[in-house]
């Protein structure tokens, strides 16, 4: 049975006392009510990630990161690469994120690279896909989320795969009052699915995490995870909310 993961992206939000506050009430929480269905995986900010992953030790929880660096070490200041990221204890590191593609213009071949690097230093990647409104309205999602992981994933070897986590991201349904049903989110994981089939092979693709990341809430947590296709979410505004998040994982 393939894993069930929610992972919470914080992206650019809260100080490190806030970050540690709000990691701390997480633990607790799953302490006293463990998740027996899924892998909470919290993504801070990097400067939480060293303390957050000592303060979670020996708890049911995860730590990753929200990006990497695409070279392995250097004079690349302001970068931090991906052994750095393992060196705190974090186990994940997203790749691919719609903001990263979207603002700082990062490629599929780019994010190619940063996932070898990232396997190499023994990181599970969740690696993002899904396409902006006027693909969608344009009716090439498929193409445009094919692409995507062809380019960025499928140059890797059927053992390398295994650590991949793919979350799709109808990016047109994120913070825009759209909503994408989960009919569309399953429709897109089945998808994503036979295209892992088709070139690794059934077993493999039985085996692949693939993470809704669609303005999941408590509200309609429950109904996108009961699909077939939906192995969990990559939640972001709700994961910074202990009710929210834990609410999310418990509806697994």
């Amino acid at each position: 049975m393939r894993k069930k993961i929610v992972a919470g992206n914080w992206k650019m939000n809260l100080n490190l006392s806030e970050g540690l506050k709000l990691a701390e009430s997480i633990k607790n929480y799953f302490h006293e009510h463990p998740a027996k269905n899924a892998e909470a995986v919290l993504c801070t900010p990097f400067i939480h990630l060293a303390k957050v992953s000592e303060n979670i030790r020996g708890s049911n929880l995860a730590v990753g990161a929200q990006n990497c660096a695409s070279e392995e070490s250097g004079a690349f200041t302001g970068e931090v690469s991906c052994g750095m990221i393992k060196s705190t204890g974090a186990e994940y590191v997203i790749i691919g994120h719609s903001e990263r593609r979207t603002y700082y213009n990062e490629d599929n071949l780019l994010l190619n690279k940063k996932t070898v690097l990232a396997l190499k230093s023994g990181l599970t990647v969740i690696f993002c896909c899904g396409e902006v409104l006027h693909e969608r309205e344009q009716n090439i999602f498929f193409e445009v989320v094919k692409k995507q992981i062809e380019v960025g994933l499928f140059s890797l070897s059927k053992e390398d795969f295994k650590h991949i986590v793919i979350a799709y991201e109808p990016v047109w349904a994120i913070g825009t009052g759209l909503t994408a049903s989960p009919e569309q989110a399953q429709e897109m994981h089945s998808y994503i699915r036979n295209l892992i089939m088709g070139k690794y092979g059934k077993e493999t693709a039985d085996n692949t995490t693939i993470l809704y990341g669609g303005s999941c809430k408590p509200s309609n947590a429950a109904e996108i995870f009961a699909k077939p296709d939906v192995d969990g979410g990559l939640i972001g505004g709700a994961s910074l909310k202990k009710e929210d998040f834990c609410a999310i994982v418990d509806a697994i």
